[in-house]
């Protein structure tokens, strides 16, 4: 499967329904590497008396994001992944500007994917994150000859 493919980018973006509700933007995707942008907007937000980001999206997002980057490695669309444990650490506020998450991998076993990934402001020159986590999925390829 091509990773630039317009197929690709439409699926992420406009066919995984959370993905399309919260206008998930594919910005790169390479096998073990995947960066999205996520626009602010008032149903993001957690924190109403200063407008800041909810953290169960910024994890929402960045387990999707984790999930992408498993997506490199499938061999198949029957392949199977499913997420085991994520754990976020946020490190700074998320004010309401776009959200940038990337997301690489740690290690892919034969039945376990571990990701990890990133977060920080859209407009941000030194990339302070807000947030950063780590991800464990349940990895099961039907096509071992991948």
């Amino acid at each position: 499967m091509d990773l630039n493919d317009d197929f690709v980018k439409k699926m992420i973006e406009e066919v995984i329904p959370i993905h399309k509700f919260l206008g998930l933007e594919l910005l790169h995707i390479e096998k073990d590497f995947v960066k999205v942008k996520v626009p602010f907007r008032p149903e993001v937000v957690g924190d109403i008396r200063s407008n800041r980001w909810h953290g169960g999206i910024i994890t929402t997002v960045m387990d999707s994001v984790g999930g992408i980057v498993g997506g490199t490695h499938l061999s198949s669309i029957k392949d199977k992944m499913a997420t085991i444990d994520i754990r976020v650490d946020f490190l700074s506020p998320a004010y309401a500007k776009p959200i940038i998450v990337e997301g690489r991998t740690l290690r892919l076993g034969s039945r376990i994917f571990v990701a990890s990934m990133k977060c920080y402001l859209e407009d941000d020159p030194e990339h302070e994150l807000v947030a950063e986590g780590r991800a464990v999925y349940n990895f099961i390829r039907l096509n071992q000859k991948a």
